[in-house]
């Protein structure tokens, strides 16, 4: 087995969306669900031709902008997940993390996009839409907003450009390695981490939600998972690792400390026409042993997130052990 967790040919983009309020904006205290639901209907509208037709029944599937990006399906020649009706998105929305909930017109509301893979490419579409959304409305009183600018972040040092000025859109070259990625993942502590689970991480092993305390070989799992799917789907890459032994390795790692809490929210589905949990573990995990082969696959874990409902927001954490 190697030294350590060799990521697979991923690239990555993160992008912050600045949006001013024109009216009072109502939003839910996890504003990710709003942002979520509010692009998906307005790139529905703007780009399919059936906008109120099941997706299923249309032939284009993942040539279609929309189908691609929210209504993702293994292709019938797929090595794997062949019998999932869905496949991980290739976009994150990390929303703020505070929970105000209502913005006066003047305010200003910032929140993150991450692209992954052939996604980074559908950037105009995101920017396009987020415009556009801005004059039909937002949250539970259509409150009307404009996008005043979105800039791209390099996700490790920072390095900002900008891509959208209110009326233009730029290229830019701020994607980040996966040989970036091990590089800096290097600076982190190889014996004791702390992962601190900003958002609800919603993390499942043997048919059971981690509540108490995450184990860290749970976590593991969820972005192996993750990224194993994201690389085939999305990258084009069927990343080559040894997942069992890997599981075996994380089983070593102990928890030393934690002071976690679970925290409940859920949304409304239009689609499902109901409401839908997507509670999750929120606080602080300290981990301690042999560290240093998952340093990479943790750093990147950081954008790609982790468990269940991602897309919306849940399971984004940062690293503190450098």
């Amino acid at each position: 087995m190697d030294d350590l967790i060799r990521l697979p040919d991923l690239s990555l983009a993160r992008y912050r969306f600045t949006l001013e309020a024109l009216d009072p904006l109502h939003l839910p205290p996890f504003k990710g669900s709003a942002l979520r639901g509010g692009f998906g209907y307005t790139l529905k509208r703007l780009t399919c031709y059936r906008s109120r037709g099941d997706c299923k029944a249309c032939g284009l599937g993942n040539d279609c902008v929309y189908g691609y990006l929210f209504e993702t399906s293994p292709p019938e020649d797929s090595q794997v997940l062949r019998t999932h009706q869905a496949i991980p998105r290739p976009f994150v929305i990390q929303p703020p993390l505070d929970r105000g909930s209502t913005f006066q017109p003047g305010d200003r509301l910032d929140f993150h996009v991450v692209l992954v893979g052939r996604a980074i490419a559908y950037l105009p579409y995101f920017a396009l839409v987020f415009q556009e959304l801005g004059k039909t409305g937002l949250g539970r009183s259509r409150g009307q907003y404009v996008l005043r600018d979105v800039q791209a972040i390099h996700p490790l040092n920072g390095l900002e450009q900008p891509i959208y000025d209110g009326e233009t859109l730029l290229s830019t070259e701020l994607e980040v390695t996966p040989e970036e990625i091990t590089a800096w993942a290097e600076s982190l502590s190889a014996g004791q981490l702390t992962i601190h689970f900003l958002t609800p991480a919603r993390l499942k092993h043997a048919g059971q939600f981690a509540r108490e305390r995450v184990d860290f070989h749970v976590l593991v799992r969820a972005l192996l998972r993750r990224l194993s799917s994201l690389s085939y789907f999305h990258c084009g890459q069927q990343w080559d690792i040894d997942y069992r032994g890997w599981i075996e390795r994380a089983e070593k790692i102990r928890i030393v400390g934690h002071h976690t809490a679970w925290q409940a929210w859920g949304r409304r589905s239009g689609r499902q026409k109901q409401r839908i949990n997507m509670g999750g573990v929120v606080g602080d995990v300290t981990y301690s042993g042999d560290l240093a082969p998952f340093r990479p696959l943790l750093a990147l874990g950081q954008w790609i997130h982790a468990g269940k409902g991602a897309v919306f927001g849940n399971g984004q954490y940062t690293l503190d052990g450098q």
